[in-house]
C-alpha cells in the first residue's frame, strides 16, 4: 500500500511564493518517478512538473517553467515543488503523484497524494 501526503499549501498574494512537499510510504522503491499535478474546480486535473530517479531529470509543463522548481531530497522518499512569482491561474489543488512508468499523465499515474490547496489572490 503506498500513502502520499501533501503539505504547504496556503493563501498568497500575486507575485508570492509557496513551497510544497510529498512525504511518500510504502513501496516507494518502486516508483520511476514522482511528479505534481493541479485541478481548478471544474477543469480536468493537469500536469505540472516531474522528476524522474533513473536519470534525476526534471520537466515542466510551460505554464509554469522557469517560475517552479521540482526538486527531490537525500531520503529519496519526498519531493518538493518550490513556486515562485505566482499569478492567479496558478490557483488549485495541487496533487503529488507518483508511478511505475510515467509522471505526466493523469491517466497513467498510479498513485496519488489527497491535494493541498494553493490560492493566489489578485
Amino acid at each position: 500500500q503506498v500513502e502520499l501526503v501533501e503539505s504547504g499549501g496556503d493563501s498568497v498574494q500575486v507575485g508570492g511564493s509557496l513551497s510544497l512537499s510529498c512525504a511518500a510510504s510504502g513501496y516507494t522503491y518502486i516508483y520511476g518517478c514522482m511528479g505534481w499535478f493541479r485541478q481548478a474546480p471544474g477543469k480536468d486535473r493537469e500536469w505540472v512538473a516531474a522528476f524522474y530517479h533513473g536519470t534525476s531529470r526534471s520537466y515542466y509543463s510551460d505554464s509554469v517553467k522557469g517560475r517552479f522548481t521540482i526538486s527531490q531530497g537525500t531520503a529519496k522518499n519526498a519531493v518538493w515543488l518550490q513556486m515562485n512569482s505566482l499569478k492567479p491561474e496558478d490557483t488549485a489543488m495541487y496533487y503529488c503523484a507518483a508511478s511505475n512508468r510515467n509522471c505526466m499523465s493523469p491517466s497513467v499515474v498510479e498513485y496519488w497524494g489527497q491535494g493541498t490547496q494553493v490560492t493566489v489572490s489578485s
